[in-house]
Formats: structure tokens, sequence, C-alpha cells
């Protein structure tokens, strides 16, 4: 099967606790389309690239995993996020980007799935062009859709989460950790959340959250998975592997409707272990077919319904 991901990508300088910076490959949806090809899945990656040295590196870094990048309007400079690691290598980012996707410009085969998600899903104006390609495909094409919430780019806070409502009702499949809930909706829980977005459409809503592991809901089914221990170098890519990982596991099916607890127990293992690999290295490289199976040996986790 085809998978098309739209959505930035984004030069992370990535700063130390010690003050040392590396330039890696970044943004969330081009993160997740690199997860996919080195999962070996036949992905395609419509975005925006300058053709500046940022731009050919990540281009090249896509490129070499196996992603077809498709450029829909040149911006002046590839975008960029200077991001701030602290002691324990939690990451705090600092954007300069712009997103102005434009339609008619890109030649994409019909995908079996489409992933949207973060700072294109929600800017304007090249948001109404990722919208409108969804809203083009879905009749034949599932979706997946993880808002990455960037609050220093989402502007007013009602009419972010509208936009974000938006992508939710337009996905099968919708991932957010629980930082990203805890923006757009204070005070609420995780699982009032959950039953708000099942309400608008997707059939199965995926929540993160860092060592305290991962929930899947359904209509039907609550079921949690613990997080693998291990030594954390940096936590940048950690979400997107999570969904590179997700979305690799439910390939192939033509509905999410109905997924069992077990089904979802084994899809939040798996993903939680391809982040695992993820936070132990530095940057946003996730695991390839090999490495995420070998790791998936290693770790014996907590999974099941919750009560």
């Amino acid at each position: 099967m085809s998978f098309l991901v739209i959505g930035e990508c984004v030069a992370d300088i990535v700063r130390g606790a010690d003050g040392t910076e590396r330039i890696h490959p970044g943004g969330s949806p081009a993160n997740v389309a690199y997860g996919l090809a080195r999962l070996g899945r036949d992905v395609t990656l419509l975005t925006q690239l300058a053709d500046d040295p940022t731009g050919r590196l990540i281009a090249d870094h896509l490129k070499g995993a196996g992603v077809r990048v498709e450029v829909g309007g040149v911006p002046v400079r590839t975008p960029s996020a200077v991001v701030g690691l602290d002691a324990q290598g939690g990451a705090s980012y600092t954007f300069d980007i712009a997103w102005t996707l434009e339609a008619g410009e890109h030649d994409v085969d019909r995908p079996v799935h489409v992933h949207i998600g973060s700072i294109a899903a929600v800017t304007a104006p090249g948001a109404a062009t990722v919208l409108a390609e969804v809203e083009r495909l879905r009749d034949r094409a599932t979706v997946s859709y993880d808002p990455n919430v960037r609050p220093e780019l989402m502007g007013e806070h009602g009419e972010a989460v509208a936009r974000v409502e938006r992508c939710v009702a337009l996905s099968d499949v919708v991932k957010a950790s629980d930082e990203d809930l805890a923006w757009l909706y204070p005070g609420e829980s995780v699982e009032s959340v959950a039953a708000r977005w099942l309400g608008l459409g997707p059939a199965v809503v995926l929540v993160t959250r860092g060592a305290d592991g991962s929930l899947a809901f359904t209509g039907r089914e609550t079921v949690f998975a613990e997080a693998p221990a291990v030594a954390v170098v940096d936590t940048v890519g950690a979400g997107d592997s999570f969904m590179s990982a997700v979305l690799d596991t439910l390939a192939g099916r033509e509905t999410f409707d109905g997924l069992g607890a077990e089904y979802l127990a084994r899809l939040l293992r798996r993903a939680a272990v391809a982040a695992a690999v993820t936070v132990s290295r530095a940057g946003a490289q996730p695991p390839d077919r090999a490495e995420l199976d070998a790791a998936g040996e290693r770790f014996t986790l907590r999974c099941g319904r919750v009560r």
C-alpha cells in the first residue's frame, strides 16, 4: 500500500544543555514519512523545501530512506527550529517557519492512506491546501492526524481548537500527547477529550504520556501500554516514530472500526518500542524494521484493558 504524508520539513538546530549545536532534518510530518520509509513502506511526502543548504540536507535525508519528495511551492528559506534540550533530554522549540503550500503543483499517486499533522494542518495559508487534499482523497483513503501542538504557532486559542477539531473530524485515527491535550483543553481529563474526539468521527484516538505509557480509545475499548525504560538521549521525534509504527501496524486494513483490546495493546506496544529506540539516540532517528523487531523482543511491557 502507498502512503501520502502532507506537511512541513524543518531543520532542527539542536542545542544541548552543554551549549553544543547539531542540525538534524526534522518536522513532524517529515519524520513520520521518514519513519514509514525506514519500515519499508511506499511513502510520498508533499511538502515545501527551499533550494538552500538545509533544504538539500533534508531532501537527501528523506530520499536516502526511500521517501519520494513532492514540492508544492518553494519558500524563500527552509523552515528551522531551535531545539533546546534540558538535562533530561526534554525538548523545547523556537520556530522560524512559513507554510504556503499551493494546490495544483504536485503529482501524487492515489494513496491508500493519508497522514497530516502539526504546523502544516493549522497554519495559513498552506493549511487550506492540506485540508482540501484530505477532503479530495478521503473517500478512497483512510486518514490519520497528529496535532503535535506548538503553542507559539497556534494563534488565538479558541480558533486553534476549532482548526484542530476540523482535522480530527476528517480523520480515522488521531494521535496526540497528553501535553497537546492539556494545551487544547485545560483542566479536562484525557478520557474526556478522547470521548469528545471520538464523537467527531475517528475510529481510534491514541494518547502518548511519555514515561507513563500510552492509551488507545475506541467506542468500546480503552487500552493502555507501558513505556519501555530506556536511557533518554533526547525526545526529538519520539511521537513521530510512535505514529510511524502505528501506521505501519495498521497497514492493509480497509477500516479501523471494531479493533479489539488485544489488537490495540499490540499496536501500542509496538509503537512504544519504536519511540523508545528513537529517544535512545540523538535526533529523529526512528528504527528500521529489523531494529524494531529486535527491540520488541527485548522489552516486556504491561498492556491491557483499563477497567
